[in-house]
């Protein structure tokens, strides 16, 4: 099999499993109680939502930068990384935008390795800062939290992620083939770094908060309560699972993991498949610049 046939194959596979999930979800919600919700959204809730979605995405971009070996302006970095992220919401799984934002950044530096490598650097700082949230979240939310499945799954989610990470640096898996060899002194150089790690360590909670404050304003735009300390709990594994490679755009994981975790404080599953819609639509709104930004590109 060819590897257009595989990618067809693939997309046919995650548009499956979207298309079956979603309607599991919807089933138990009710489709009409969710869409009744979706119609109450406050515009001006929905508006700041995509606006913090596209603010998150230029402190990404300077990450990104101080991760880069290459000089490359900060205008020209922003204008990839937003056709990455219009890219991450309309190509099935969320490797789609890397690999177009990386394409274009290898045309312009001519290094494939460092590109990549960066691009790595950038999801793993910003995963690990995830993580971090909601570890020092977790304490004072434990009791509001009502014995929920969050409570054990987020430090086993810790320590997998732990376990797995100096187990693939430390030993360097791979070492043998040379790219992958190039990609480790990478990284080890930047280990030395304190100083850019700190830097992306800090940009990195600024942009996980202004992802998990969009969430939350969307909850107050249909005029629901959950709270902002739950969200912190919860975003950590709702993303995890949504960037898992088995749908399009997390389309059907997102809402399913929404409203499992939601429904463990009591949320109505129609309340938690809104919730989950709104977000996905402003992100989708917010990553609109990036279509504009792949057209002049092109051009």
């Amino acid at each position: 099999m060819d590897l257009k046939s595989n990618k067809i194959l693939f997309f046919i596979i995650k548009l499956t499993v979207s298309s079956i999930l979603l309607y599991l979800v919807l089933s138990k919600a009710g489709t009409k109680e969710v869409f009744s919700l979706l119609k109450t959204i406050n515009p001006l809730a929905f508006i700041i939502s995509a606006l913090l979605y596209l603010i998150a995405q230029f402190f990404s971009t300077i990450r990104w930068k101080l991760l880069l070996s290459e000089r490359v302006n900060i205008k020209k970095l922003f204008s990839l990384y937003m056709i990455g992220a219009f890219f991450n919401i309309i190509l099935p799984g969320i490797i789609g935008g890397d690999a177009v934002k990386g394409y274009y950044l290898y045309k312009e530096t001519g290094k494939g390795t460092s590109t990549l490598a960066s691009i790595f650097m950038d999801r793993y700082i910003g995963f690990i800062c995830l993580l971090f949230i909601g570890m020092l979240a977790l304490p004072f939310g434990y009791n509001q939290l009502n014995n929920s499945k969050a409570t054990l799954l987020l430090p086993i989610f810790v320590l997998i992620f732990t376990i797995s990470s100096l187990f693939v640096f430390s030993f360097r898996i791979g070492k043998r083939f040379r790219f992958l060899t190039n990609f480790y002194n990478y990284f080890h150089h930047y280990r030395t770094q304190w100083k850019i790690l700190l830097k992306t360590f800090l940009l990195s909670i600024i942009i996980q908060s202004l992802n998990i404050l969009a969430v939350y304003i969307i909850t107050l735009g249909i005029n629901q309560k959950v709270s902002l300390l739950s969200y912190l709990i919860f975003m950590p594994l709702i993303i995890v699972f949504t960037t898992i490679p088995i749908s399009i755009s997390g389309i059907g994981v997102r809402e399913g993991v929404f409203t499992l975790f939601l429904g463990s404080i009591n949320i109505k599953a129609d309340v938690a498949t809104a919730i989950s819609l709104l977000w996905f639509l402003s992100m989708v709104a917010g990553s609109l610049p990036g279509f504009i930004e792949y057209i002049r590109y092109k051009k």
